[in-house]
């Protein structure tokens, strides 16, 4: 009896329901389209911010899906040199960082290329410069050997092992990746959410490197949707999977079974629509912000722009909980006197919201709640 997708006889011929992922298809369509149109009506500054905004979300989610945070101010950073973008306060950037940026960057602005071993290989050695996942030392550029046994997803204590899933041996991989590529690259399938999917689950069911599967399957379906759009997507995919890591990970290993996966695609349709919704979510944000700023301008003293510029940059995390009057001060160098006066005039100039009293008190930029981005 078969156990995995890779031991069925029909592999790589995917089976899937097609009549029952057209509306979810079509949503995404719609949505992509509205999306397009929400980018083509911004400034050229405020476009290069959303790209910034949502490349500098991907990365880091992506990441945080295999539990490692990255520095967002790095990440930023580092997109912001590549792509020559002028944000100011540039910060040093750890080399693992730039490699998650390099590896990202390439799949999303250079989709046009098609996906190679070569391309795979610099991928997983630009995640893994040091040759190490943690303190474990690993094979870089190079698909697993399996030296230390077969390659396993694994949960529970010891004795009592959930084996999530089971790759192919490591004697298979130059045929299970030279079938992968070839479907990729040839394109077949129309509809590029679709494709982008299949792409994802195929990559890693055959897991074919020691570590980076997950982030690089996830790089591989940024290719494959602005590949079918004929430009960048401008969502961030991973942040949406992060916000499902559980469900993600129990769609991964129920569709890993065998050929039939239109609940996977079902899975990935949503998944990629509520990606797009946060980004439109962050261009509606972008914009109010503008119009908050131009509104401001010459009204604020020097601290009262400083906090108020300090919310608005760190986004949705800016306004979690709300500003304090000590938050203020910190920020500021304010005394707490100082700090009350100038929050309750920016509370009186329409900048800020309030909610609660005296030492209660919470700031909220003055946005509308309809244009405020999800939280990160």
């Amino acid at each position: 009896m078969n156990v995995y997708m890779y031991e069925e006889p029909t592999r790589p011929r995917f089976l899937w329901a097609r009549e029952k992922l057209a509306e979810q298809l079509a949503a995404v369509h719609r949505e992509q389209g509205r999306l397009l149109g929400r980018m083509e009506a911004l400034g050229f500054k405020l476009r290069q911010e959303a790209v910034l905004e949502t490349l500098t979300e991907d990365v880091l989610k992506s990441s945080e899906i295999e539990g490692e945070r990255l520095d967002a101010w790095e990440v930023r950073s580092s997109i912001a040199r590549r792509l020559g973008m002028d944000i100011g306060g540039l910060k040093p950037v750890d080399r693992n960082v730039e490699g998650v940026v390099e590896m990202m960057l390439d799949a999303t602005r250079h989709y046009e290329k098609p996906l190679t071993v070569e391309r795979l290989f610099s991928w997983h050695a630009s995640l893994f410069p040091t040759s190490r996942s943690g303190i474990r030392p690993i094979r870089v550029g190079a698909w697993r050997d399996d030296s230390s046994g077969g390659m396993q997803v694994v949960s529970g204590p010891v004795g009592r092992e959930h084996v999530h899933f089971e790759a192919p041996a490591a004697s298979r991989l130059d045929a299970e990746m030279k079938g992968f590529l070839d479907g990729f690259n040839g394109k077949e399938e129309n509809d590029w959410v679709v494709r982008a999917g299949i792409a994802h689950l195929w990559f890693v069911t055959i897991h074919p490197f020691d570590d980076g599967n997950g982030r690089i399957a996830r790089a591989i379906s940024e290719k494959a949707l602005a590949q079918g759009l004929g430009q960048p997507t401008l969502v961030a995919l991973a942040a949406a999977i992060l916000a499902r890591r559980k469900a993600y990970y129990d769609a991964l290993e129920a569709s890993g079974k065998d050929n039939e996966i239109t609940a996977w695609l079902s899975w990935f349709a949503e998944t990629t629509l509520a990606a797009q919704r946060r980004t439109v979510a962050l261009v509606e944000f972008l914009i109010e912000k503008t119009r908050l700023l131009d509104r401001l301008r010459g009204q604020l003293n020097s601290r009262q722009e400083k906090a108020l510029l300090r919310m608005l940059r760190e986004g949705p995390e800016g306004f979690k909980g709300g500003l304090s009057a000590g938050n203020y001060a910190t920020i500021t160098g304010a005394s707490p006197a100082t700090a009350t006066r100038d929050l309750a005039d920016l509370v009186a100039k329409g900048a800020l919201t309030r909610a609660g009293e005296r030492r209660h008190a919470r700031y909220h930029a003055a946005i509308s709640a309809q244009a405020m981005p999800p939280e990160r």
